[in-house]
């Protein structure tokens, strides 16, 4: 993040606009609707400009700049042609500590404007850091088009109401439920309607009745998927965004973290081979009593909750102790992975069933049930089996695999980390010897691992390539 966003108050205050044309027009005219006092100063001032200086009860100085200018000034924006005295304001500004924005020189500024979809009283804003000002301001034409104009309506009347809610509902955790109802709710529904009136009373009234009411609190189990955030589902995302504590593991990664929302409190879990950060009946009971607490609890993980994730055994945990929850699928990282991979893991000509297995159990084994493992015309997908990859190549050659089956061995499928290793069961062990492989990984075994070469779509980058990577 090369900028912090900051919502500055201006009203009342005073703000120096170095430039008398165009440019500080423009700039003017937004200082002016944030209720700044403004303080021009260029040798020639646009008659325009002059009038909405005017107008606010600014000054208008038909001179030259003066670093003296700056006193009393809360911002000072440069707005001029001329590169030297912009550079000089920018110094002179940065010399007293006041922020300072200079037109199309991002290395000169302190602050930047951002393009602004303006719902009065709420306010969005986008930047591109300056970087691609085209990017920020199509991103700003498509946010117009999700946020009808009655979201201001809706944003006054909440306004009107915010003591009385917080007075009603002293905790956070339970005022934020209550307005995320009346946002989400038929009281948002008939501001967009254009019912105002009716939408007050119908607050006024849900007020009343909910006053001092303590909220039920929730888990969702939530599937994050392999990797890429593209893949997360819109629910899984929904419940991001409304969880007060989000618990989350090793193969969720950050990208897909800083999704939630941002003031939610975040745990660490993570579990690996013989590694657990907390665990496992740790987690099940910290999920019931963050639940007792009346808190939306986010238990956020990798893949699909129910594929290996421990995700049953959670919500036995819950459902004994009657926390209500809800669980969303996500995609499974034997789906994601092997697509991004060019493997499809049915297809007519070689395989007409696909069996998922662990490379290790509960006790940290791998004692596979060898003879189903190797049936014709199947697909196997081996989670957590690099460990153990030597045992299960020789397992299946032994129980009746061909040693020239072909395998292939993913490794943070779905993500720009992503490297497909391609080989056979004999030659597998030997290929990972010689690579360096970051877990998490998948082992692909079956016919259908021939496809790669002719279906691979999804190579980001080349790190790493050589004989047998791609």
């Amino acid at each position: 993040m090369e900028y912090l966003p900051l919502f500055h108050n201006l009203r009342g205050r005073a703000v120096l606009v170095v430039g008398g044309g165009d440019i500080a027009l423009r700039k003017a005219r937004l200082l002016s609707e944030a209720g700044a006092i403004l303080r021009v100063v260029a040798p020639e001032i646009e008659r325009e400009l002059f009038q909405l200086v005017g107008q606010g009860g600014g000054e208008c100085m038909e001179r030259g700049y003066q670093s003296s200018d700056l006193q009393g000034a809360v911002l000072v924006i440069a707005a001029t042609d001329h590169e030297a005295l912009n550079a000089q304001v920018s110094a002179d500004a940065q010399a007293q500590n006041l922020p300072v924005n200079v037109v199309d020189a991002p290395d000169l500024c302190t602050v930047i404007f951002p393009a602004i979809v303006d719902r009065s009283p709420l306010i969005i804003a986008v930047s591109s850091g300056s970087h691609a000002p085209v990017l920020a301001r199509l991103t700003r034409a498509r946010i117009e088009t999700l946020f009808p104009h009655s979201y201001g309506k809706l944003a006054q009347l909440a306004k009107r109401f915010r003591s009385q809610v917080k007075a009603a509902f002293p905790v956070i955790n339970q005022r934020r439920v209550f307005w995320e109802n009346v946002f989400q709710g038929d009281i948002a529904e008939r501001v967009f309607a254009g019912q105002d009136q009716a939408a007050e009373e119908l607050l006024a009234k849900r007020l009343t009745q909910q006053a001092g009411q303590r909220y039920t609190g929730e888990v969702y189990l939530v599937g994050a998927g392999p990797g890429d955030p593209d893949l997360l589902t819109f629910r899984a995302l929904r419940l991001m965004q409304q969880a007060d504590v989000v618990l989350h593991d090793r193969l969720v990664p950050m990208a897909i973290i800083d999704l939630c929302r941002r003031d939610a409190e975040r745990i660490y879990v993570g579990k690996a081979r013989s590694d657990h950060a907390v665990p496992q009946e740790q987690i099940n009971q910290l999920l019931v009593r963050l639940a007792g607490e009346g808190k939306r609890v986010l238990r956020l993980k990798g893949g699909d909750p129910f594929i290996f994730g421990r995700g049953g055994e959670e919500i036995e945990e819950l459902a004994a102790h009657g926390v209500p929850f809800q669980v969303v699928p996500g995609v499974t990282a034997a789906n994601g992975c092997s697509a991004y991979a060019g493997i499809p893991l049915t297809h007519r000509d070689y395989a007409q069933s696909v069996r998922f297995v662990t490379g290790h159990l509960k006790d940290g084994t791998s004692n596979l049930s060898w003879k189903d493992l190797v049936a014709p015309g199947q697909t196997l997908v081996i989670y957590m089996g690099l460990v153990g990859l030597p045992e299960i190549c020789a397992g299946l050659i032994a129980h009746g695999r061909g040693p020239d089956t072909p395998i292939a061995l993913i490794q943070q499928g779905t993500t720009s980390n992503q490297k497909v290793l391609i080989g056979t069961l004999t030659s597998m062990p030997g290929l990972v010897e010689n690579t360096e492989i970051k877990p998490p990984t998948l082992l692909i075994v079956g016919e259908v691992v021939n496809l790669h070469d002719k279906l691979k779509w999804f190579e980001p980058g080349n790190e790493g390539a050589a004989q047998g990577i791609l």
